[in-house]
């Protein structure tokens, strides 16, 4: 009875309680009017049995433009989102570098499933679940999925957006072109393949000299510039030296020759099709691809692999920003020299033309799911596999965008 508070303590805690227990029921009802409010807002889905195939399902709900819905939820500013066409678009990754100081929301992971006989696997989980958040319970929520390879799409597979009511839309457009992230990987990978073979053409027809004034051809004043791309080769061989002319002839020849081994080239060309008449095929078979002294072909065995594979998929898939992407890229390795030395793209020189390729693809692709969710798709499978996820840049944006104010 001596620990028992008296009788005024006892109401004053009583009516704390009611006070708590109110507070809890307003928030309740306020987040119960904003998920309806939300809701109204959102794409209308028409529920059918028995369920129709996936794309009329895709193609009969109306869709919310791109910008719109992004701008609503997120509050993004001018410049953030640039759109391609009505409903898909791109996220600037100055919206991390603005927000990078919020707190996080909650990033929560689907992992890898076996899909059941009817394809519930992980992107038809990953869509139902941000819908069930975003459209059914009134929480900021983002999907965050990798883009399909049109290999697959066309292929026994088919597409990845979804499937039945739980989709990323519009679905064709997902499964095809998207905003051509793919294409520049492909693109890419095949100029990194053409300067490979191209490089070692010249270095069996061409002497030292001749290479040298091709890579530093004198301007007007009958001087050459050592370019920005040419300085993680010659930082690599230990010449800090500014000027061409300061460099002595040993330093220029182990500059401008490579001395590739063309036995060690892995790298191959691409495409982002099923053709597995690709897989070996013979290159420089035409007869200007041969040794001048010898008459001997330098024509080799290679082939094609699907562009989701490249290693520069990968690239993207791990790179945080644009300098990482361009020092990711400049370490690829391609083949070694006939010492054995590892050859990459800093070495051919080809850094910055495989950076400018890729910039815009470095921006995640902006869509929505059928109920009207934001959708972030980046990168896509084959190369992921190795880190299990769609991108880092596309991972690092949505906890900043749905975290607390």
């Amino acid at each position: 009875r001596r620990l028992r508070p008296p009788h005024s303590m006892q109401r004053q805690l009583v009516a704390a309680g009611v006070a708590v227990t109110g507070v809890a029921a307003a928030l309740a009802l306020r987040r119960l009017v904003v998920a309806r409010r939300a809701a109204a807002l959102l794409n209308k889905l028409q529920l059918k049995t028995p369920v129709p195939p996936d794309v009329e399902i895709s193609q009969a709900v109306k869709l919310t433009p791109i910008k719109e819905l992004f701008d609503r939820k997120f509050g993004l500013r001018e410049g953030e989102l640039f759109a391609h066409g009505t409903y898909k678009g791109k996220l600037s990754l100055s919206v991390y570098e603005r927000l990078k100081h919020q707190p996080d929301g909650n990033y929560v992971v689907v992992c890898g499933i076996n899909p059941t006989p009817l394809g519930e696997g992980k992107s038809t989980t990953t869509i139902g679940l941000s819908q069930a958040l975003g459209a059914h319970l009134g929480q900021q929520v983002m999907t965050c999925i990798r883009q399909p390879s049109m290999g697959p799409t066309f292929g026994i597979k088919g597409g990845a957006a979804g499937g039945g009511y739980a989709q990323c839309a519009p679905m064709e457009e997902f499964n095809l072109h998207m905003t051509g992230d793919i294409h520049a990987i492909t693109a890419a990978n095949n100029l990194f393949a053409a300067a490979i073979d191209t490089r070692y053409l010249h270095e069996q027809t061409a002497s030292t000299n001749f290479l040298w004034n091709k890579l530093c051809p004198a301007d007007g004043s009958g001087r050459g510039t050592l370019e920005l791309s040419m300085r993680p080769r010659l930082d690599k061989l230990g010449i800090f030296k500014a000027a061409p002319d300061d460099l002595t002839a040993s330093e220029i020849e182990r500059f401008v020759r490579l001395d590739i081994d063309p036995d060690s080239i892995t790298w191959k060309r691409v495409t982002d099709t099923n053709d597995r008449y690709l897989r070996g095929v013979s290159v420089g078979t035409s007869p200007s691809e041969v040794n001048k002294k010898t008459g001997e072909s330098l024509g080799r065995e290679s082939g094609f692999a699907i562009t989701v594979a490249s290693e520069i998929m990968a690239v993207l898939a791990l790179a945080t920003d644009l300098s990482d992407l361009r020092a990711r890229l400049g370490r690829m390795i391609a083949c070694t020299s006939c010492a054995g030395e590892p050859l990459t793209a800093d070495d051919f020189g080809i850094t910055g033309a495989l950076t400018v390729l890729m910039m815009d693809a470095l921006m995640p692709t902006t869509m929505q799911t059928l109920e009207g969710t934001p959708a972030l798709v980046h990168c896509g499978p084959f190369a992921n596999i190795a880190h299990g996820n769609s991108s880092v840049v596309a991972d690092r944006l949505p906890p900043q965008l749905g975290g607390p104010p």
